[in-house]
């Protein structure tokens, strides 16, 4: 009886339950219940922890996943997928300056979202690099519409700006959550660094800093023309 054909149907129902309703709806558990444990817990919680989290049985998370490396990618594409999908939902898909802005007031949605950013950013490693490169390549291909717009003004070095932009929203990021009172709840976290840092981030790319263009003609000479003994 073993070789009958009880154990075919059941394999071809296995098959076919891959692509039912309730297995996306228990692959997309299982994706939220991860996003928010690694960035409640950091990414050395364990998948019985997303498992009773999710409400599924650990069998299935390997049987969507396969393993927690596999997990923690596809966490990874969807955290930023979701962050670019929040912007343009919020201002408009042709507002190239609103996609780069998180509507701040719901810390609900997105700062399990953030919190999973900071812990991605803080593991370091291979998937860190790959996830921080996402992020520049996001904001450069953002500030290029905005050029194109007439929104934004152009750059002598559009990447190089849009890696500085990049590095110092995560770095005020980072240091926000590596601060913050232990136990804190990390939507109170989220919104205080968003009330802290919305006016002053888009009056400083708004009016700019510098009254003249001293100081940046000054550098862009000497990177054009050093001394004589610093040329080499």
């Amino acid at each position: 009886m073993g070789r009958g054909p009880l154990p075919v149907v059941v394999r071809a129902y296995s098959t076919l339950y891959v692509r039912t309703a309730d297995d996306l709806t228990a692959r997309a558990r299982i994706r939220a219940a991860a996003v928010e444990l690694f960035g409640e817990q950091g990414f050395g919680v364990g998948l019985r922890a997303i498992a009773d989290r999710a409400g599924v049985s650990l069998g299935l998370i390997r049987h969507h996943f396969g393993s927690k490396d596999e997990l923690r990618a596809e966490c990874d594409r969807y955290v930023l997928d979701e962050l670019e999908r929040i912007q343009q939902a919020k201002v408009g898909a042709d507002d190239p300056v609103g996609r780069m802005l998180v509507n701040v007031r719901d810390a609900d949605e997105v700062s399990p979202l953030v919190g999973y950013l900071v812990r991605g950013l803080q593991s370091g490693g291979a998937l860190a690099t790959a996830f921080l490169e996402r992020l520049i390549a996001d904001s450069a291909s953002a500030l290029a519409d905005g050029v194109e717009s007439g929104m934004i003004k152009p750059s002598v070095d559009p990447d190089a700006r849009a890696r500085f932009l990049v590095l110092a929203l995560v770095g005020g990021l980072l240091l926000e959550y590596s601060l913050a009172p232990a136990g804190e709840d990390p939507h109170v976290t989220w919104r205080r660094f968003a009330d802290e840092a919305t006016l002053p981030g888009l009056e400083l790319y708004t009016q700019g800093l510098l009254t003249d263009r001293e100081m940046l003609d000054a550098y862009l000479d000497y990177v054009k023309d050093p001394p004589a003994d610093q040329a080499g």
